[in-house]
C-alpha cells in the first residue's frame, strides 16, 4: 500500500501546501486501484501531480468541513465539462447529506445535483470493500459529522484521524496499525476547546496507546510552528514519528 500526501494544510490552504488530501494506492487485478482520501480546498490542482484524474477509483470523504470537501466541486466540472468527454461515474463515500452539500457548494439545483458524475454513498455499519481494501469508518468528535477511516489491503493497516479530539473511537480504531495519520491542529499552551481536534502530544499519546507502527501528524495550521508540534509529539510515543508534506510518499 502506498500512501502520497497531497495537501495536509489545517483547516485552509498554506503558502506551500493545499488543504487536507491523500492518495492512497495499492495493486489490483494487474493494474492499481487509487482511492482519493478527502479533497480540500487547493487539493485539485495538487492531486494531478501525482494521478491523472480520470484513473482515480473511489473519493472518500471523511467530513464536510471545506478544508476536507470542497474541491470535489473542481473534479466535477473536470468529470462533466472535459473536452474529449466526461470521465466515468465513480463512488464518492461520505457523511449523510454529502450530494446536498457538494451541489450547494457549486451552487446547481441538488436534483440531479452531481449525481450523474458522482455515485454517492453513505458508510456502511462494519466493512466496506473497494477494490483490494477494506475499509472501516467510525465516527469520531467534531463539531459536525466526521469519521476516521482505516484501510486494509490484507497485509498493512492505515488509519486516519480525519478531524477529531482524541477519543477511544479513533483509539480502537488504530489499533495496531501499521501507520497512523493524526491531525495536530492545537499548540499544548494554547486554550483549546474540547471536542475539536488534537494535539501533537495528544496524538502521540494515542498512538502510544493504540500500538501503532508509525506516526504521521497532518493537518496543522499555517499559523502554527510545526517543528514545535512535532517536538510536543515526540516524547510520547516510542516509535517514529513524521510530519506530513507534500510530496511525502510512504509505503506500508
Amino acid at each position: 500500500m502506498k500512501i502520497t500526501v497531497v495537501g495536509c494544510s489545517g483547516s485552509f490552504p498554506g503558502p506551500d501546501s493545499a488543504a487536507s488530501c491523500y492518495l492512497v494506492e495499492a495493486p489490483y487485478q494487474g493494474d492499481v486501484f487509487h482511492i482519493v482520501l478527502d479533497l480540500g480546498s487547493g487539493a485539485i490542482g495538487a492531486l494531478q501531480n501525482y494521478v491523472d484524474l480520470g484513473s482515480v477509483d473511489a473519493i472518500v470523504l471523511s467530513h464536510l468541513h471545506a478544508d476536507h470537501c470542497l474541491d470535489l466541486c473542481g473534479f466535477y466540472v473536470v468529470s462533466r465539462y472535459r473536452p474529449t468527454g466526461p470521465l466515468r461515474r465513480i463512488p464518492v463515500y461520505g457523511p449523510e447529506g454529502t450530494a446536498e452539500r457538494m451541489a450547494k457548494g457549486y451552487d446547481i439545483d441538488p436534483h440531479p445535483g452531481m449525481s450523474r458524475e458522482f455515485d454517492f454513498r453513505g458508510f456502511p455499519s462494519g466493512e466496506l470493500q473497494l477494490g483490494p481494501f477494506t475499509l472501516v469508518a467510525e465516527e469520531v468528535q467534531h463539531p459536525v459529522t466526521a469519521y476516521a477511516i482505516k484501510l486494509s489491503d490484507g497485509q498493512s493497516t492505515f488509519v486516519y484521524s480525519g478531524d477529531t479530539a482524541a477519543c477511544g473511537t479513533l483509539e480502537s480504531l488504530a489499533d495496531h496499525c501499521d501507520l497512523l495519520l493524526a491531525e495536530a491542529s492545537f499548540m499544548e499552551a494554547d486554550d483549546n476547546p474540547p471536542c475539536l481536534h488534537m494535539t501533537g502530544r495528544e496524538a502521540a499519546q494515542l498512538a502510544e496507546r493504540s500500538r501503532a507502527g508509525q506516526l504521521v501528524l497532518t493537518h496543522i495550521p499555517p499559523w502554527h510552528d510545526r517543528n514545535q508540534v512535532l517536538a510536543e509529539a515526540k516524547p510520547h510515543f516510542a516509535g517514529e514519528v513524521l510530519l506530513a508534506e507534500p510530496g511525502l510518499t510512504l509505503k506500508i
